[in-house]
C-alpha cells in the first residue's frame, strides 16, 4: 500500500511541474535565439528555449537525424540537479520532454540514463542519490510517451565527476543525469 501511495505522489508532483511548465509561452516556429549549452552553465541559466532555431523551414533545416541537430533540444543531453535533490529543475523540462517525444516516435531506440552526484556525502549516499535522479528521469520520460523497455538507469554516483573540483561551480556541474543514446 505504501509503495502505491509514494507512486501516486511522484506521479501528481510530476503532473503539477508537467502542468506549470505548459503554461510558459513558447517562440515561434523558427524565431532565432541561441541558449549556452547546459554543460557550461549548469547554474540554471540554460531553459532549452530557443534552441530550435532552424528547425522548421528554411536555408537552416537540419536533414539528417535530429539526435544530431546541434540546434536541437535533443543535442541537449544532459540534466542537472539541485543539492541533494532529485527533482528535475524546471528549466530543463523542455529537454527532458524533447527526449520523451523523440522515444515515443521512435520505438526502437534505447537509452541510459546516468545517475551522477558530486563528492559530497558518502559512497552510498551518492550511488542512491545518482539513483534516484536516473530515476526522476525515466518516469518523467515514460509519462511523456516513452516506453519502459526503452529506458535502463544506472548511478555512478561521485565515480565519474565531470568535472575535478572541490568548489561549487564543480558540484554544480557533477549533480547530473546524463541521457546516453544506446546504438
Amino acid at each position: 500500500m505504501k509503495v502505491w501511495v509514494n507512486r501516486f505522489w511522484v506521479i501528481a508532483a510530476v503532473a503539477l511541474l508537467l502542468g506549470a511548465c505548459s503554461s510558459a509561452p513558447k517562440k515561434a516556429e523558427g524565431e532565432a535565439g541561441a541558449e549556452a549549452a547546459p554543460e557550461t552553465t549548469p547554474s540554471g541559466e540554460a531553459t532549452g528555449e530557443g534552441a530550435m532555431t532552424g528547425a522548421v523551414g528554411g536555408a537552416d533545416t537540419f536533414a539528417g537525424d535530429p539526435l544530431s541537430d546541434p540546434n536541437s533540444l535533443l543535442a541537449k543531453r544532459v540534466v542537472y540537479f539541485d543539492f541533494d535533490s532529485a527533482v528535475v529543475r524546471d528549466d530543463f523540462t523542455a529537454i527532458v520532454e524533447a527526449h520523451a517525444s523523440y522515444l515515443a516516435d521512435h520505438p526502437n531506440v534505447r537509452v541510459t540514463l546516468e545517475g551522477h552526484a558530486d563528492e559530497r556525502g558518502t559512497r552510498e549516499y551518492n550511488l542512491g542519490l545518482g539513483e534516484r535522479r536516473a530515476m526522476a528521469v525515466q518516469q518523467f520520460l515514460s509519462l511523456m510517451g516513452a516506453r519502459a523497455e526503452q529506458v535502463q538507469t544506472v548511478s555512478y554516483g561521485e565515480e565519474r565527476p565531470a568535472v575535478d573540483g572541490h568548489d561549487e561551480q564543480a558540484w554544480n556541474q557533477n549533480r547530473r543525469v546524463e541521457i546516453v543514446y544506446v546504438q
